[in-house]
């Protein structure tokens, strides 16, 4: 699921890339996972009071919160994608439980 989910990311990814003339070298996905996690903290910050709103509703700040969520999501993925990690088996290593559980 992990490797389908990464791809469906990968294709979105490199279609933005084109379209945008970003090249995506080695560093660029780590880049991007840490500009991704600075948004996500920032849609926090604004969510919990810690940040100044700009006039967004409660309702906003929820679904920026979430869509950036999402946004790092895609490039932990993209990360993982691009350095050969399975992150299955790293899950399995690291926390100690089958992703999938024990059919896959």
């Amino acid at each position: 699921m992990l490797e389908r989910l990464a791809g469906r990311f990968e294709a979105a990814s490199a279609a933005y890339a084109e379209t945008h003339g970003i090249a995506r070298d080695p560093d660029w996905f780590l880049l991007k996972l840490q500009e991704e996690m600075g948004e996500l903290t920032q849609a926090w910050n604004r969510k919990t009071g810690r940040g100044r709103k700009k006039g967004r509703s409660e309702e906003e700040l929820a679904r920026d919160l979430a869509d950036e969520t999402a946004d790092l999501l895609g490039h932990v993925l993209l990360f993982a994608r691009a350095n050969g990690i399975d992150l299955a088996a790293a899950i399995e290593r690291k926390w100690l439980f089958r992703p999938f559980g024990d059919s896959t």
